[in-house]
């Protein structure tokens, strides 16, 4: 009988998943059709992003020319960073919905007790920076290890000395 309930719980388990697997795929979908589009320098600059944040389209008013090319090139990124910033926040509020649905799962420690929470170990990667190559703060390398309390071994065996076990006389 005790087997039956287990069978069971195992069951509902496997449509939890599939369930949440089925939502994942429809988010995943979602997110796919995000766009975003910002405006730069008096709408003189539109720039429209997809959701991975590449430019889709860029626009340029009639009035473009009363602006330099430094100045162009300053308003399509700004534009490009806020449109980017826009669809980022959509998708993670998407995510954010899935991560709630998929908290009714049981993790896997909740289900085999003992075992290590498997989510919790995925380190989160950094953000990328938004500053260009020559304005932004570049990690400083961690200074090279230095063993001091080594031995010299030489290892050319025909110049260091051979062991006399291997000596015809021995």
């Amino acid at each position: 009988m005790a087997n039956e309930h287990e069978k069971a719980q195992l069951a509902d388990l496997v449509d939890m998943v599939k369930g949440s697997l089925a939502m994942v795929a429809h988010a995943q979908e979602e997110r796919a059709r995000l766009t975003a589009t910002a405006h730069a320098r008096g709408r003189r600059v539109t720039v429209t992003v997809n959701a991975d944040c590449i430019v889709i389209k860029t626009e340029f008013s009639d009035d473009i020319d009363e602006l330099t090319y430094a100045e162009i090139a300053s308003a399509v990124t700004a534009a490009t960073q806020e449109a980017a910033g826009k669809v980022q926040r959509r998708a993670a509020e998407l995510l954010e919905k899935l991560e709630e649905q998929q908290k009714l799962i049981p993790t896997l420690s909740e289900v085999f007790p003992g075992m290590p929470d498997m989510a919790a170990l995925i380190p989160k990667a950094p953000s990328a920076p938004t500053a260009p190559p020559g304005a932004r703060e570049e990690p400083q390398p961690e200074e090279p290890a230095v063993f001091t309390e080594t031995e010299d071994y030489e290892h050319d065996p025909h110049v260091r000395q051979r062991s006399n076990i291997a000596a015809p006389d021995w």
